[in-house]
């Protein structure tokens, strides 16, 4: 049976349901996903990464929001990219206009682990428990492919919102912003995590049903792209681009830039 859940835009478990952005890309695959979080019938949700400033997009996101009479009670980001936080001010105003939206004067708050990235005074961090979706969401603290990335356990539907931790097809770079070493604890953290899981609910690509599983993957590809880039050294490459050419063979070359963040996360980790 297969892991991958082949319909993206539109896929719901009981409590989340994905809207994705027009935003295809090597990188961001077939566009980034937004999510909708609320208990079944509760008056409020909670809307993870409202994605890229298309508004387009975000009127798409805000209908699915507040269908049913419901109201957002806040914005959460999984990091701060540009594809997944581009959005989030202008679908904060547009969802503190619809009537009973927001909350606290109409202005409806963007959490986010970075300071940068919020909108009201309340931030973003490990342990944290939300309510406001009238069910739990975890947030479990999972730097690495950025430094504020953040995972949200949503245990009444046995899933994970992984953001970019995990994607649902290849594997993800360790971003300028990233760091590798924080990259290979967070694997582990969430390895522990997966064998009481259904659902990986990645911010681009499919949903993934093999949790264990895919973190085995992850875990068994960064030590495999470790040991390859010793090997790349030792047969005298020099630079990333060089590192990169030699053991990226199985990747698009379009990629072939980013690929060199992580090279360089890696060279940075065996240094």
């Amino acid at each position: 049976m297969s892991s991958v859940i082949s319909v993206i835009d539109g896929f719901r478990t009981d409590r989340a349901t994905c809207v994705l952005a027009p935003n295809a890309s090597p990188l961001t695959l077939d566009g980034t996903n937004s999510w909708i979080v609320a208990e079944p019938g509760f008056s409020s949700c909670v809307v993870v990464d409202p994605g890229p400033l298309d508004e387009g997009h975000l009127r798409r996101v805000l209908d699915v929001a507040v269908a049913g009479g419901r109201r957002v009670a806040m914005v959460v980001l999984t990091h701060g990219h540009p594809d997944h936080s581009a959005g989030a001010a202008r679908f904060a105003e547009l969802s503190g206009g619809v009537p009973g939206g927001g909350v606290s004067g109409g202005v409806v708050p963007v959490r986010a682990a970075d300071p940068s990235f919020r909108l009201g005074a309340e931030g973003l961090a490990g342990g944290d428990v939300l309510t406001a979706a009238g069910c739990e969401l975890r947030v479990i603290a999972t730097p690495g492919h950025s430094g504020d990335s953040v995972s949200l356990l949503l245990p009444a539907d046995k899933a994970l919102l992984t953001g970019d931790t995990v994607l649902g097809r290849g594997t993800t770079v360790i971003a300028t912003d990233g760091n590798l070493a924080d990259y290979l604890r967070t694997l582990d953290r969430l390895r522990e995590v997966a064998d009481g899981l259904a659902f990986l609910l990645p911010g681009h690509g499919p949903v993934l049903t093999d949790p264990a599983g895919v973190l085995d993957h992850y875990i068994a590809h960064r030590a495999e792209r470790l040991d390859q880039v010793r090997a790349a050294l030792a047969a005298g490459a020099k630079t990333p681009a060089e590192i990169v050419a030699m053991i990226y063979t199985d990747v698009d070359e379009s990629v072939w830039p980013a690929a060199e963040w992580s090279v360089r996360a890696q060279l940075d980790y065996l240094a």
